[in-house]
C-alpha cells in the first residue's frame, strides 16, 4: 500500500517527510532530484518516491488562501 507525505525541511542530506502527522527522516538520494519543500510525496510500494504534483498545487493554494488570509 502506497503512503503519502510531504516534505516538511531538508537537514543537510536528510529529508524530513510527516507522513499520517508523524515525521520520517529519508536520505535525500532516495528522492526526486529537483524536490522542494511543501512538495507531496507519494511512498510507492516498490519503496521509491514520487512528487504528487496535483496535490502539491492544492497544498501551496491552500498555503497561499491562508497566508492571505492571516496578513488582511
Amino acid at each position: 500500500m502506497e503512503k503519502r507525505g510531504v516534505i516538511d525541511r531538508f537537514e543537510g542530506n536528510i529529508a524530513v517527510i510527516e507522513i499520517d502527522g508523524e515525521t520520517v527522516d529519508v536520505d535525500k538520494a532516495l528522492l526526486p532530484k529537483k524536490v522542494r519543500v511543501g512538495d507531496a510525496i507519494i511512498i510507492g510500494e516498490d519503496g521509491i518516491y514520487h512528487v504528487d504534483m496535483e496535490a502539491t498545487k492544492k497544498l501551496r493554494k491552500e498555503i497561499d488562501v491562508l497566508m492571505d488570509e492571516l496578513f488582511e
